[in-house]
């Protein structure tokens, strides 16, 4: 994909992509809420084009998320969606290029709180599983996310829809989960 920066007047800049997606008129007041970071670590998680724009293809891929994680479908970054992505909603910035303002607190991944050594534990399996790609299916498809969930073994640590489509810190604690109840048995050669 070409991805490029169109300078307009007045030192303001828009990313031009391929991702087709509206220009800022297409969000919604709930949506304008949110801060350009946080659109753009919504869309890094949802894999469309980190542009900051919720436009036609990235509520199209809200609306997929949503119905994958068994989420009231509505298209829009959520309070609900936020959390499922591992994100938390922040108030938009006065800044122009859609950066956190003073006193707003950083987007936090709630993997964060697995312990140091399980996290280099998990770290290494999954570097072996999938090369640490959390969208990673494996060639029979059997085998999602990052960790190489079954789909009944995602279900069994509570997971819902596809893990290669969950967020990355939700495969995080669902792994964590997982080791924690069966240690590395559950991966017999990237546990060793």
């Amino acid at each position: 994909m070409v991805c490029g920066v169109i300078a307009l007047g007045g030192g303001s800049a828009v990313a031009a992509s391929g991702d087709q997606d509206a220009p800022p008129k297409a969000s919604t007041a709930s949506d304008s809420a949110l801060s350009g970071a946080t659109v753009r670590a919504a869309q890094r998680k949802l894999g469309v084009t980190a542009d900051g724009v919720i436009g036609p293809v990235t509520r199209a891929a809200i609306r997929a998320y949503q119905r994958d994680e068994d989420l009231k479908v509505t298209g829009r970054l959520d309070n609900a969606t936020l959390s499922s992505l591992g994100l938390r909603g922040r108030a938009a910035s006065t800044q122009a290029d859609g950066g956190a303002t003073a006193g707003e607190t950083p987007e936090r991944e709630t993997s964060s709180a697995i312990p140091a050594d399980l996290r280099r534990t998990l770290e290494k399996i999954a570097a072996c599983e999938s090369g640490g790609d959390p969208r990673a299916v494996s060639a029979n498809g059997l085998y999602r996310g990052k960790y190489q969930f079954s789909r009944p073994t995602w279900r069994s640590v509570g997971g819902k829809g596809d893990p290669a489509k969950a967020s990355e810190a939700e495969q995080d604690r669902r792994a964590a989960t997982l080791y924690k109840r069966e240690g590395a048995a559950p991966w017999p050669h990237c546990g060793r």
